[in-house]
């Protein structure tokens, strides 16, 4: 019997979308191409999460799978608020923000029987305070 030639070392694919490649289904590779996404929230860097998400818009686009593309043009377009993350990530907590969105829902909650969006307007600058008011608010000082 002759020798066996040696066996070329096998390489691991590099990520989830490489490895797809013996699948032919769209729905397969839609799937990973959003796990692939999950990685951009894992970036500190804008730098490097903007060099991400071109790089995996591109993959996207040449994939073929519609609705996929869209997701693709929807998030090129709105790029620059989506970096903005990444430059805030640190600097705003977003339990303000939350906070003050559930004190206009409970707000909203309570102004049900308000007869007019005006009137609902008024309860929410008087419950938020440090807004500005509107011209026609009764002034109790």
């Amino acid at each position: 019997m002759p020798p066996k030639a040696p066996r070329e070392p096998h390489r691991q694919p590099k990520s989830e979308t490489e490895r797809s490649g013996r699948y032919n289904l769209q729905s397969v590779r839609a799937y990973l191409l959003k796990e692939d996404f999950q990685q951009l929230w894992n970036y500190e860097s804008t730098a490097w999460a903007a060099k991400f998400l071109d790089q995996w818009c591109r993959q996207v686009m040449r994939s073929r799978i519609e609705p996929m593309k869209k997701v693709a043009r929807t998030l090129r377009a709105h790029r620059d608020l989506i970096l903005n993350y990444f430059r805030a990530r640190k600097e705003f907590s977003s339990g303000l923000i939350e906070g003050l969105n559930n004190k206009a829902k409970v707000t909203m909650r309570k102004s049900y029987g308000f007869r007019t969006f005006r009137v609902t307007e008024l309860a929410l600058y008087h419950s938020l305070g440090k807004l500005p008011e509107p011209e026609l608010t009764h002034r109790f000082f």
